[in-house]
């Protein structure tokens, strides 16, 4: 009898990959295993007696996922897909949500590239609508205890304040390369300068060198965990990169070595980080526990950010797309 014994993960965005530990599968030459999902059936990558590597089509839907072959059937497992919630967008880092639910995600744009409307917001309930803000090349995205939006550009290394009529104000200039960004609990903002420097921003608009890490090819992506160290991620073109832990008085070292092109980062309310990343070759969002053990927990190409949401759900941002997954875990309140 054949039967599925490990779906790993178990969550994946379309087109991602999915591998499937199996027992009681015989192969046969003139005969190929079918993975079901739902009414799908998906793309077989390959196919041995107790492992199976299938790519989730883009009609699946979450629902019940077996291997079919010869007449028979194995027993059903739970696979979350993720669902589309938007596309036509360009996001850089990690989308946002407010205290209602809405989110923010962005058209960034190639280098020095100026697009008509740059930043959007995604009701609770799925309307997408411009906010507005006339800002170059927006990248990091970040919300205060008061919710308001800031937004910092790479292109003039200004952050910005954006506000609920779309008018985009000054808060700091001269932030480098600024890419992602970040509040404290006390509303002190921390700004990642890819060239090698995280700048600290207090509530008098001070501006304070944070931290000095190795320049990054892209972008420093930032998320507090809840002891309020902060957790930094900068891609650069090593296929084995870290992820850095940074003390409040600034000391930096490596919390774990091993993920290819790290981004955008989150923490769950068990303390668990959440990266955009690949690991042994496997993109999609890699979990890493306290202990700094790693798994992938969700499977996809091209996934650049997340955003935990409301009802165990998260929000995954890829070179285009926003999607939403039900993980069944909760992430830390923010900041």
């Amino acid at each position: 009898m054949i039967r599925i014994l490990d779906l790993l993960p178990a969550a994946a965005i379309p087109g991602g990959e999915l591998f499937i530990r199996c027992g009681g599968l015989e192969l046969k030459s003139y005969l190929r295993p079918e993975v079901r999902m739902q009414q799908s059936t998906s793309h077989l990558v390959s196919a041995a007696s107790d492992l199976i590597v299938t790519q989730v089509p883009s009609e699946a839907r979450t629902g019940d996922l077996w291997i079919a072959i010869d007449g028979q059937e194995s027993n059903h497992v739970t696979c979350e897909v993720a669902d589309l919630v938007t596309d036509n967008l360009h996001p850089v880092a990690n989308p946002v949500l407010d205290a209602d639910g809405n989110l923010y995600s962005t058209v960034s744009g190639r280098k020095g590239e100026k697009v008509p409307n740059s930043i959007f917001k995604v009701s609770r309930n799925g309307v997408v609508e411009p906010l507005g803000a006339e800002i170059v090349n927006p990248t990091g995205l970040a919300l205060n205890s008061r919710d308001e939006l800031f937004v910092s550009s790479r292109q003039d290394g200004n952050i910005f304040r954006v506000s609920a009529r779309g008018e985009a104000t000054i808060h700091a200039k001269g932030m480098g390369v600024a890419t992602d960004i970040v509040f404290d609990r006390e509303d002190n903002l921390y700004v990642g300068d890819r060239s090698g420097t995280i700048f600290k921003i207090d509530r008098n608009r001070e501006i304070f060198v944070f931290a000095t890490l190795e320049p990054s090819v892209s972008a420093y992506h930032l998320a507090f965990d809840q002891a309020g160290s902060l957790f930094v991620t900068g891609p650069t073109a090593s296929t084995c990169d870290h992820v850095y832990k940074v003390t409040a008085s600034g000391e930096v070292e490596v919390f774990f070595t091993g993920l290819g092109r790290p981004q955008g980062l989150a923490f769950d309310v068990e303390g668990n980080l959440h990266v955009a990343a690949s690991l042994a070759g496997r993109r999609g969002v890699v979990k890493i526990n306290p202990d700094g053990k790693a798994s992938l927990a969700v499977s996809g190409s091209n996934l650049i950010g997340l955003a935990f949401g409301y009802g165990q759900d998260v929000y995954l941002a890829s070179t285009s797309s926003i999607y939403r997954v039900h993980l069944g875990v909760e992430g830390k309140p923010l900041p």
